[in-house]
């Protein structure tokens, strides 16, 4: 039996591109979150949490209407880099971002509580300019914030199904990611290939899960250990 593992060498680099971007973006807003004062902090919250309860495809299908050539934002797309987002691999890079986002920010976020003021406060007093004391002192005590949220945000778009048939459809090479692939075998009664890829991602969750659980306990301060 031979299985075509394109889908799990895309979904491998949609994985890694999402986390990248997600960490790059990611981190200043979970900083904000945890150092602000601001009336609208539980505002930001509420809206980076959403994807958590809000059902995937209810998700995909505004982010389809938000895509779309028919919008301002996806026809401002078109006209920029002369390719739609829907139905391409840049739409899900968007699309997993969106859906995957708490699981960076909330882990970093509560990395970055768990430092406290204090530490950041004797830096100042050591005249360290505040994007020094950011990555000289915040960023290595909030090591298990970072690793926790990378790993999540690794796994997590890799088990995604709803947002990105929605947007993305089923192309190979494209967008036909493994968990479409999987569909697609098993709408296709082809189970041994549905439960090759299957396994795969059931023995990457049980791994995930237990590199998080292995960190907590390494790390149980936030990165002080």
């Amino acid at each position: 039996m031979m299985v075509d593992l394109g889908p799990l060498w895309l979904t491998v680099q949609l994985a890694a591109v999402t986390t990248t971007l997600l960490l790059v973006f990611g981190t200043p807003l979970a900083w904000w979150l945890a150092r602000t004062r601001s009336r609208a902090k539980p505002v930001v919250e509420a809206l980076t949490a959403l994807p958590l309860v809000l059902p995937p495809t209810v998700l995909g299908f505004y982010l389809l209407i938000l895509f779309s050539p028919t919008s301002g934002f996806g026809a401002f797309w078109v006209r920029t880099t002369g390719e739609t987002l829907t139905f391409s691999f840049t739409g899900l890079v968007i699309a997993s971002m969106l859906y995957s986002l708490p699981f960076t920010v909330q882990p970093l976020q509560a990395a970055f509580e768990a430092i406290g003021r204090a530490p950041m406060e004797a830096a100042a007093m050591l005249r360290a300019s505040p994007l020094d004391r950011f990555f000289t002192v915040a960023m290595p005590m909030a090591k298990r914030g970072f690793l926790t949220a990378a790993v999540l945000s690794f796994a997590h778009t890799l088990g995604e199904f709803g947002v990105v048939l929605m947007v993305g459809g089923n192309i190979p090479g494209e967008t036909k990611v493994i968990s479409i692939a999987i569909y697609e075998h098993v709408e296709t009664i082809r189970y041994a290939e549905a439960h090759v890829l299957s396994l795969i991602l059931l023995t990457f969750s049980f791994v995930t899960l237990f590199l998080v659980y292995s960190i907590n306990r390494r790390f149980p301060t936030g990165g002080r250990g």
